[in-house]
């Protein structure tokens, strides 16, 4: 039925429809108007309401309304497939947006177009026509635009340039950035949300703006920005949810892109290394291979000297000699005649000049060379000098360079060797010029002798007698020259095996160890059913050893322990020193990693019996690492890092023992590398600094000065003492930098004036550096610090490790006002005999003899204290108590006769100095 389209028919059927949702028939029914309400399967309630315009049949009422719900339920079933279909579209285009966010952060691409490729997927999902990204930085509170596009703002972006909050104080994005949460709305709507005035210099207003921030833990790092300049509300919640999901993916691929670009600059600098070391090596050789030449050639020589049966013979092989080492394609001999007027050519080889005939002595260059009896390597334009002063002229063909040395016998000139080039692209050296006297100098000896073998041979049977006993001694010069050559062979080998194995061991080195592994990679690759595994390890406290007895017995116990791994490994396996107290074992044809475990534990037993090193029972241990082969791994050197991480671990968790690598460790091995770069980071700006402990008169509390102590206040984890990144700093070097940075800190300090003085640490290290001494008062000088309030803390490992240069040091430094104090007396090795020689003011008592004052250890400790006193009185130098912490302590080092001390009882490590004429108070 078609109903009417007038208003009143309209009306009247939403009062049906209104009638029947509310559940209401009201009055007589009407045969004209129609209504039917039901609800469907899932729960939809549905209303049709209907005007006719004449009565219908009960039977076709009914068959009209049958299919009338018919149409209508199919009709809903069909709207919501269309809406789960559009719903499930756009999940995956979404998914496929991150797909290509992920890929684009992991390609090789340039950062602006991997930003400029996720800018196209953004535009994929949402109008993003106008769209930028920002870096934000909360300790400047400044952000730079890291990519920005707009078709309207002509703002160009600098991704380097930081733009601060002060510069910019309504900037709709650092106000986002602050507020931290999403906002959107037109540009009037969001200055009024986020509380900011209209500034014409942050470019035009938008209808639309959208900004989400991204974030990285608790912590706002950036924002991503799209707008609209056409239209209202292109942006809803919708929109709003899907950029603030996709900005933290952008971030991560910002991470990814970043740490690749890291990793890429690390792996460049290390190549550039390696290539500077091949060049250095390749330089070895070519300078070897240079020396083996020059042998064989004055073999040769000599050897032509007795084989060759003309003179003409022997300048011909002579030349061919001459001509294996240098250019001599225009080469001549030429002799003195025996009445000392003429020169002679016996031989000459020429490409412009076939001939060179007998001339009387003159001025030419040859004669040049006789008269001085000293070599000439000369150019086209010095020999143009030498005939403008009159010393030489050239005869024959003008050469481009001449090089000639005399031939000498005994101290007299009797000839001249000469080679020349007509081109300037061949130039002679001053080393071809070394090289020609050095065989000129042999050539003269094998002319020598082959003109007096041909005298002999001339002469008549009264000679043959001479000629035999002349022949046995050349013939002995050969042998000789043959058991030299024999020992240089000799010596090759050895430079091959020591170029391949530790020297102090014995054992096979890193590079050989990296070149099995590729061939076990290889054979695994080969054959999947091949299981192997490296062992990485590293002795426990080995510096101790090194430190306390000396480094004769560290290498005699790096000795013993490489015997014991090789003992307690298979046959068939390889045991590396990769240099200081590391090893490796490559661990061929195992079945699994119980065998690798069992083998590890087998390795530690063997290493944990005691030894006698440097006249001391010692009882190593070791840290063990475990990588298994999986074909991941492209490379030994990456098997070698996963072991050595597990090794780090198994150190870690209490040394004596082994650990297997995993994921977990992969992701350690990560924050370690972050840490070493926030490290480097934190060097170039101004990350570290010293806190000040005081030292106070034990008898008043007056404070006497302070010693300096490093802290590093990190970015995001806050202040860090030295042992939670002293490991990082030395594995990567970086901790003297660190050191040099707490000295100048301590040395502006002390500029700023003040009575007390302040003590640093040296470590040995830093003290063992020839140039410590002068850099230490160049730092002091340069600062304006007064010298007299300085004071280094040194250990007796530092003194006793090189006596004579560690007095050097000390009076150098006293000589200037700078005094030393031994710190932590009384744990080392040191012998007493030696203090005396030392110019040191004081002896620091270690804080474990100073924590026994008040245990079950005190009698000992007592003791321990009595004698360091003793010491200290005989010697005419104060002490300091370290770690006092309790009045009980305080009372027990005043009893023993020690007058300074330090420690929490009278404060702890701060920034700021306590003040030196005041007391200082208990710390709590």
């Amino acid at each position: 039925m078609v109903a009417s389209d007038c208003g009143d028919v309209q009306v009247s059927l939403r009062d049906t429809a209104d009638a029947l949702i509310g559940g209401a028939a009201g009055g007589q029914p009407d045969p004209h108007r129609f209504g039917l309400a039901w609800t469907t399967r899932d729960g939809t309630p549905v209303v049709i309401a209907a005007l006719l315009s004449e009565p219908l049949a009960e039977q076709s009422l009914t068959a009209w309304s049958s299919m009338a719900q018919r149409v209508v339920e199919s009709y809903i079933a069909t709207a919501r497939a269309h809406a789960r279909a559009e719903q499930l579209e756009k999940s995956e285009r979404l998914q496929q947006a991150l797909y290509e966010i992920a890929d684009l952060s992991g390609s090789d691409l340039e950062m602006a177009e991997m930003l400029r490729r996720i800018h196209a997927v953004v535009g994929g999902l949402m109008y993003a026509e106008n769209f930028y990204i920002v870096l934000y930085d909360d300790a400047s509170d400044a952000f730079r635009f890291l990519y920005f596009a707009d078709r309207i703002d002509t703002f160009v972006a600098d991704p380097t340039q930081e733009i601060s909050a002060s510069e910019s104080p309504n900037s709709l994005t650092m106000a986002l950035l602050h507020h931290g949460e999403p906002v959107q709305g037109s540009s009037d709507e969001v200055r009024k949300q986020l509380g900011l005035e209209f500034d014409e210099r942050h470019g035009p207003d938008s209808r639309d703006w959208l900004g989400v921030p991204m974030r990285r833990d608790d912590r706002v790092c950036g924002a991503i920005v799209v707008q609209s300049y056409d239209r209202e509300e292109t942006y809803g919640e919708e929109e709003r949810a899907l950029l603030s999901f996709v900005a933290q993916h952008i971030l991560t691929a910002l991470d990814r892109h970043q740490a690749r670009e890291e990793l890429e600059r690390r792996v460049e600098e290390r190549t550039q290394a390696l290539q500077q070391s091949n060049r250095h090596l390749q330089a070895e050789i070519i300078e070897r291979h240079r020396a083996e030449q020059l042998q064989r050639a004055l073999f040769r020589i000599a050897e032509l000297s007795m084989t060759s049966e003309t003179l003409e013979q022997f300048y011909a092989k002579v030349h061919e000699v001459v001509g294996e080492l240098l250019y001599a394609r225009n080469f001549y001999i030429a002799l003195v005649s025996e009445d000392g007027e003429w020169l002679e050519f016996p031989y000459s080889i020429d490409e412009r000049d076939p001939r060179r005939e007998t001339r009387r002595l003159s001025a030419g260059l040859t004669e040049y060379v006789l008269r001085n009896g000293l070599p000439l390597l000369a150019d086209r334009t010095q020999v143009d000098l030498l005939q403008a002063r009159g010393a030489a002229r050239s005869h024959g063909t003008l050469a481009h360079f001449w090089l000639g040395v005399p031939l000498m016998r005994d101290d007299d000139v009797v000839g001249v060797i000469a080679v020349q080039s007509y081109s300037p692209d061949v130039v002679f050296t001053p080393r071809d010029q070394e090289l020609l006297t050095f065989v000129a100098h042999h050539i003269s000896s094998g002319l020598a002798r082959k003109q007096a073998q041909d005298r002999l041979v001339a002469a008549h049977a009264e000679l043959e007698q001479r000629v035999q006993a002349r022949t046995h001694e050349l013939a002995r010069a050969n042998s000789e020259l043959m058991e030299q050559i024999g020992e240089r062979t000799r010596a090759e080998e050895q430079l091959t095996h020591q170029a391949r194995h530790d020297a102090l061991t014995g054992l096979p080195n890193r590079a050989q160890l990296l070149d099995r592994l590729a061939d076990a990679i290889a054979r695994a690759r080969r054959e999947p059913s091949r299981h192997f595994a490296v062992l990485f390890l590293d002795l426990d406290r080995f510096k101790l050893v090194n430190d306390s007895v000396g480094h004769s017995a560290g290498d005699e116990l790096l000795v013993e322990a490489g015997r014991r791994i090789v003992s307690a490994v298979r046959g068939g396996d390889s045991v590396a020193r990769l240099g200081g107290d590391e090893f490796a074992v490559l661990v061929q044809e195992i079945d699994g990693l119980d065998a690798a475990e069992e083998l590890a534990q087998r390795i530690l037993t063997a290493l944990g019996q005691p030894c006698w090193i440097g006249g001391r029972e010692v009882f190593p241990s070791a840290s063990l690492g475990i990588a298994l082969w999986h074909p991941r791994y492209e490379t030994g050197a990456e098997l070698l890092r996963d072991s050595d991480a597990a090794m780090y671990r198994a150190k870690a968790s209490g040394r004596d023992r082994w650990a297997v690598f995993d994921e977990d460790m992969r992701e350690q091995a990560g924050q370690i590398l972050d840490l070493e770069a926030d490290l480097r980071r934190a060097i170039n700006g101004e990350g570290f600094v010293a806190f000040y402990q005081p030292i106070v008169r034990l008898a008043d509390r007056q404070v006497i000065g302070h010693e300096a102590l490093l802290r590093w206040r990190h970015e995001r984890r806050g202040l860090l003492l030295p042992s939670e990144f002293i490991g990082v700093g030395e594995h990567s070097g970086l901790i003297e930098e660190v050191d040099w940075i707490m000295y100048r800190q301590v040395a502006e300090q002390l500029a700023k004036g003040g009575p007390g003085y302040i003590s640093m640490n040296v470590s040995p290290r830093h003290f063992r550096a020839s140039d410590f001494a002068d850099r230490l008062l160049r730092l002091v000088e340069d600062s304006g610090a007064d010298p007299q309030r300085l004071r280094i803390e040194i250990t007796e490992v530092a003194l006793l490790d090189d006596v004579p240069r560690a007095l050097r040091t000390l009076q150098q430094l006293r000589g200037h006002g700078i005094m030393a104090q031994l710190d932590d007396f009384g744990t080392g090795y040191s012998a007493l005999s030696y203090l005396h020689r030392f110019p040191i003011e004081c002896l620091k008592i270690d804080q474990s003899f100073v924590a026994g004052l008040t245990g079950d250890s005190r009698p000992e400790s007592v003791a321990v204290v009595r004698a360091i006193q003793a010491l200290a009185g005989t010697l005419g130098i104060h002490t300091i108590g370290e770690g006092v912490e309790t009045e009980e302590q305080r009372t027990a080092l005043r009893e023993l006769g020690c007058a300074h001390g330090q420690g929490y009882l009278f404060g702890r490590p701060a920034e700021a100095m306590a003040a030196v004429a005041g007391t200082a108070g208990v710390a709590h």
